[in-house]
C-alpha cells in the first residue's frame, strides 16, 4: 500500500510556512540511569549517540545490550547476574498486573519477564521522550474534531504523538482532555501527571482488563471534550470506543495493528472501522450490481472518521475517510491513502492516485482473506472482465463473450482465495529484454505499478491478436468507401479546375491564398470560418449554441468542409448544440424549433463529436479508429494542461490497445473501465509509475 522510500513523489501542497524548527525532546535520561547499576551507567555515558537510544535490556546470563532504531550495541564483556537484576527492581517503582513499572514523574517504563514461578529474569527498559511538535504532520485533522486512530509498529511513535496531541488539545486550543492511561505510560508515572500532557487530566487504571470501565467511568464523570487512550486490544475496550464516539466526544487513540487492512481481517477490533458482515443479495440485485451474490458490506459507521498509518516519525499515510475508503475495498475498487512527510521544507503531501488492480499484483492480495474466502476463486471491482478470462467456482474459464476457454496461464486459486504466482509463471507476466551485454534475452520483473489496470493484451507484453472477423469487414468497408470517395472528390475538383497544384506554382500563389484566407475568416460580423477549396460541395451555414466556437472552427478546417459559423437564427441552416443546453430549451434553441430548423445534439463539446456530426450532415464517412485516436490526441492535451481525468469514448479492445500506447507515450495513466460493448478509456494526469503496491 505505501510506496518505497526510495521511490521519488511528487509533493503538491506544501504548507505555506517558514523551514520549522528541530523537534524538541526531554527524556530525562539521567532519572533512568540511576536506576541502573553502575557499571552500564559507564557504558552508556561513552555511547557515540545518547539521544537516539531507545532500550536497555537485560537478561539473566546474557550481556546487556543497548537498542538504537537500526542497530544494538553491547554494553559490557560480562553477564547479568541475579545482583544487577535486584538492583534495578529495588530502585524503580512497583511492577503492576501488566508487569511494567515506571518512575515517578518521568516517562521511563521498565518491563519485566518472569519464569514460571513468579521470578524476575529480564527487563526492558523503554527510555519515555516528550517529543513537542510531533503532530504538526496532522495537526488539520486532530483540530477539526475528528476521532483519530493512530497505527504503526512497535516503537514507531504512537504513543508520542497521543501526548503531543492532549497537550495541544488542552493548551492550544483550550478542550477538555482526558487521559486514560493503563500502563501510566502517556502521563508518566507516580500521582502527578507528566508535564508534557499539559492540561490534560490523567484518569489511571488499576489492572489493564479494567481500561474499558474507565473510559466509560471517564465519559460519564468528568464531561471531557477529548479522550485520549493507549492500545485499544479487546472487543469490550472496541465497543466502549464506539459509544465514547456516539456521545460526541473526539477520540483520539492508537490499536493493536499496523496498517488499515489489519483491521479489517481482525473480527475482535474490526468494529472500530464498522464492522464487516456477509450480506446474501437477491437474484435481481445481484445481476444489477454484477457480482456474487455473497457479498461482503460495512456493518456500521466506523467508530474513528480518520485512519493515520506510521511509517517512520517524519512520515504517515493518512486516510481521510474511513468510511469510503473500507467500502472501496470491500467492492474491490483501487484506492490510495494521502502520504505526508516532514522535512527541512515543511509538511508534504502526495497527491492520490488510482493503486493498481489486485489482478495485477504478483503478490497474494493484501484483502484477500475478505475478497475471496475457500477456493471458490476472485471477487474483483463489480463488472470486471479481463481479455483473459477470469477463474470461476468450477475451474472454468468465463471469456468476455460467455464463451469457456482453457486455463488462466501463470495463475491457480490458494488456499485463502487469492491468486498467487504458480510453479512455471517465471515469465509469465514479465517482458524480455535484451541483456545488457550479450544480447540475449532476459525476462525483466514487471512492476504492478508502472501501467495501470491493463490486461497483457492492452499492455502490450502479449502478443497482439488479429482483428475479430466482424470488426475487420468493418475496417475494410470503411476503408474502400473512404477510397472511393476520396477518388470521387478528387475527379470532380479536377474537373472543376479545383484540383491539387504542383508545389511550384502553389509557393506563386501563397501571397493570394493568405488574402484569401483572411477575407474568408474575417467578415461583417466577426470571425466566421469559410473553407473555399471545398466548392464542390453546397454551402452549410452552422449556428453554435453552448458549444466552443474555436472548437467547431478547427473541426471545419480540418474536415475541410465548406461550413460557414453563423451568429444568429436569421443566418443559420442547422443549429448544433451541446445535450443539457437543448434540455434547458433557451431561447435560440425554441426559435429554431419554431422555425423547423434542423437541430444537431452533440453528446460531448469535443472536436470529434462536431467531425462526426458534420460527416453526418454532408454524407461522408470516416474511419472510426481515425475518429477516436483524434479524440484521444485532444483528451491527453486537456490532461496535460488542465490536470483532470478524462473518460474517452467507448471502443473495441483493438482501439483501446491504441490509446493505451498514446497514453503510455505521453507518460500518463490509462485504465479500462466498464463492459463491453460500453469499455472505454480512462486518463489520468499523474505520470505511469504509481507507487503504490
Amino acid at each position: 500500500m505505501a510506496p518505497e522510500p526510495a521511490e521519488r513523489l511528487d509533493p503538491v501542497d506544501v504548507e505555506p510556512r517558514p523551514a520549522p524548527e528541530p523537534l524538541a525532546a526531554v527524556d530525562d535520561l539521567d532519572v533512568l540511569l540511576a536506576a541502573l547499576p553502575p557499571e552500564i551507567v559507564t557504558a552508556i555515558h561513552a555511547l557515540p549517540d545518547r539521544l537516539a537510544l531507545i532500550e536497555v535490556v537485560m537478561d539473566l546470563g546474557r550481556r546487556p545490550e543497548a537498542r538504537y532504531p537500526d542497530s544494538e550495541v553491547e554494553l559490557l564483556e560480562r553477564e547479568i547476574a541475579e545482583a544487577d537484576i535486584q538492583y534495578v527492581v529495588d530502585h524503580i517503582g512497583t511492577f503492576g498486573d501488566d508487569n511494567r513499572a515506571g518512575i515517578e514523574r518521568t516517562l521511563h517504563r521498565i518491563s519485566a519477564i518472569r519464569n514460571r514461578s513468579g521470578k524476575i529474569v529480564g527487563l526492558t527498559c523503554r527510555i519515555g521522550r516528550a517529543v513537542y511538535g510531533t503532530i504538526e504532520i496532522i495537526a488539520d485533522f486532530v483540530e477539526t474534531g475528528k476521532s483519530l486512530l493512530i497505527m504503526g509498529r512497535p516503537g514507531i511513535g504512537k504513543t508520542t504523538m497521543l501526548r503531543e496531541a492532549a497537550r495541544v488539545l488542552a493548551d492550544d486550543l483550550d478542550k477538555r482532555v482526558v487521559v486514560v492511561d493503563t500502563s501510566n505510560e502517556i502521563a508518566g508515572d507516580g500521582d502527578i501527571p507528566h508535564p508534557a500532557i499539559g492540561k490534560a487530566r490523567r484518569m489511571q487504571v488499576r489492572t489493564p482488563s479494567a481500561q474499558h470501565e474507565v473510559m466509560i467511568e471517564a465519559v460519564e464523570n468528568h464531561m471531557p471534550q477529548v479522550i485520549v487512550i493507549d492500545e485499544i486490544g479487546t472487543e469490550l475496550e472496541a465497543q466502549a470506543a464506539r459509544t465514547i464516539a456516539e456521545r460526541g466526544v473526539q477520540l483520539i487513540g492508537t490499536a493493536h495493528g499496523n496498517t488499515l487492512d489489519n483491521l479489517m481481517l481482525n473480527p475482535t477490533l474490526s468494529d472500530l472501522i464498522g464492522g464487516i458482515q456477509s450480506v446474501t443479495l437477491g437474484d435481481e440485485e445481484a445481476r444489477r450490481r454484477r457480482t456474487q451474490k455473497s457479498v461482503l458490506e460495512r456493518k456500521a459507521p466506523p467508530t474513528f472518521d480518520v485512519v493515520i498509518e506510521i511509517q517512520d516519525r517524519e512520515r504517515v499515510l493518512v486516510h481521510g475517510d474511513v468510511a469510503d475508503t473500507v467500502d472501496a475495498l470491500l467492492r474491490g475498487d483501487p484506492v490510495a491513502p494521502e502520504l505526508r512527510w516532514r522535512d527541512e521544507e515543511g509538511v508534504h503531501r502526495s497527491q492520490s492516485r488510482p493503486r493498481p488492480s489486485p489482478r495485477e499484483q504478483l503478490v497474494p492480495d493484501r484483502f484477500s482473506g475478505l475478497i475471496g474466502q475457500g477456493g471458490g476463486g476472485w471477487r474483483t471491482e463489480p463488472g470486471w472482465r479481463g481479455d483473459s478470462g477470469f477463474r470461476g467456482a468450477s475451474g472454468g474459464v468465463y471469456l468476455p463473450g460467455g464463451e469457456r476457454g482453457g486455463s488462466r496461464s501463470a495463475f491457480r486459486p490458494g488456499a485463502s482465495g487469492s491468486w498467487r504466482p504458480g510453479r512455471s509463471s517465471q515469465g509469465a507476466l514479465t517482458p524480455a529484454v535484451p541483456g545488457p551485454a550479450t544480447g540475449a534475452r532476459v525476462e525483466a520483473p514487471f512492476v504492478a505499478g508502472e501501467i495501470a489496470d491493463r490486461g497483457p493484451l492492452e499492455r502490450g507484453t502479449a502478443p497482439v491478436p488479429e482483428p475479430r472477423a466482424r470488426v475487420a469487414r468493418e475496417l475494410s468497408r470503411q476503408r474502400e468507401w473512404r477510397e472511393s470517395a476520396s477518388k470521387a472528390i478528387d475527379t470532380l475538383k479536377a474537373e472543376e479546375g479545383t484540383g491539387p497544384v504542383n508545389a511550384v506554382d502553389l509557393e506563386a500563389d501563397d501571397e493570394a491564398l493568405m488574402d484569401r484566407a483572411i477575407d474568408a475568416e474575417v467578415d461583417e460580423a466577426g470571425a466566421t470560418l469559410h473553407i473555399p477549396d471545398a466548392g464542390s460541395l453546397p454551402t452549410l451555414r452552422v449556428l453554435p449554441q453552448g458549444i466552443s466556437r474555436k472548437r467547431l472552427e478547427q473541426a471545419i478546417r480540418e474536415l475541410q468542409l465548406p461550413v460557414i459559423v453563423a451568429r444568429d437564427v436569421d443566418d443559420a441552416d442547422v443549429v448544433m448544440t451541446i445535450r443539457s443546453e437543448y434540455k434547458q430549451k433557451t431561447p435560440m434553441v425554441r426559435e429554431a424549433e419554431e422555425r423547423a430548423m434542423p437541430i444537431y445534439v452533440l453528446k460531448t463539446n469535443t472536436i470529434p463529436q462536431m467531425q462526426a456530426s458534420l460527416t453526418s450532415i454532408f454524407a461522408l464517412e470516416v474511419d472510426p479508429s481515425d475518429a477516436a485516436l483524434r479524440e484521444t490526441e485532444e483528451a491527453i492535451g486537456v490532461v496535460l494542461d488542465r490536470a483532470e481525468a478524462v473518460e474517452l469514448s467507448p471502443q473495441n479492445a483493438y482501439i483501446r490497445r491504441l490509446q493505451h500506447q498514446m497514453a503510455e507515450r505521453a507518460n500518463l495513466v490509462s485504465r479500462s473501465r466498464g463492459r463491453e460493448p460500453y469499455r472505454r478509456v480512462r486518463l489520468y494526469p499523474d505520470a505511469a509509475k504509481s507507487p503504490w503496491r
